[in-house]
């Protein structure tokens, strides 16, 4: 005859009592979960998942955010230097001047500058009034005004400056006579624009540009020639 299989005890019924339960059932030694405890705890387990989802996306973007504004800063939104520069300088009355070997008193005489504003900026440049002044033997012997204009973005401005020369003011000079001999006239000039940066309304930067050039003409060839020097100042 076969022997009867061992019975063997069921396991313990699973019951978790709830916190506002008698201490004494609280302390049972058996654990049973209400259906109620059941719904929260797969409810807190579907939820947390989900949670650490939406903090990961969360983060993902403002670290994105924060290398756009980053990389905004170091190439749209920083504000470039703008270039002035003398392209070329006229003077068609000065070869009539020395001529003679003497530089005479009578009528003023006229110099054209041609003065370029390059703008490297993604914002226009807006500058006001500006001056350019002629100087021999460190003395002022001529002076001009640049009107306020706009370099617009990425462009560059073309403004062409009338000095007017006081030959009187050269005759006056102690070199003159010596700059002759030498067959070289040597002056300088300085060109001061004052303007803005303005990108987007937020950003706005200040800009001083300063250009001075040493102009020499050659008396033999009637020649010009320029050097210059460019200073930027906030």
């Amino acid at each position: 005859m076969a022997e009867k299989e061992q019975a063997r005890p069921l396991a313990p019924a699973l019951y978790i009592a709830r916190s506002d339960a008698p201490a004494t059932v609280r302390n049972a030694s058996y654990i049973v979960r209400s259906d109620e405890d059941e719904a929260l705890s797969s409810h807190f387990r579907l939820r947390q998942p989900s949670c650490l989802k939406c903090c990961g996306i969360t983060g993902a973007l403002f670290l994105i955010l924060a290398v756009v504004a980053l990389a905004l800063v170091f190439t749209v939104f920083h504000v470039k230097d703008p270039i002035v520069s003398m392209k070329r300088i006229q003077i068609p009355q000065l070869a009539q001047l020395v001529s003679n070997g003497t530089a005479p008193s009578g009528a003023n005489i006229t110099a054209v500058v041609d003065v370029s504003v390059k703008n490297p900026n993604a914002a226009s440049f807006r500058y006001g009034n500006s001056t350019t002044e002629l100087y021999y033997g460190g003395e002022v012997v001529g002076e001009g005004r640049i009107p306020a204009g706009k370099a617009a973005a990425r462009r560059t401005q073309s403004v062409n400056v009338t000095v007017e020369v006081v030959p009187a003011r050269i005759a006056k000079a102690a070199r003159l006579s010596s700059d002759l001999a030498a067959g070289n006239l040597t002056m300088e000039s300085s060109t001061r624009i004052d303007g803005r940066v303005k990108i987007l309304k937020i950003i706005r930067k200040h800009v001083v540009v300063t250009l001075n050039c040493t102009i020499t003409y050659v008396i033999a060839s009637q020649e010009i020639e320029e050097k210059c020097r460019r200073r930027v100042s906030f």
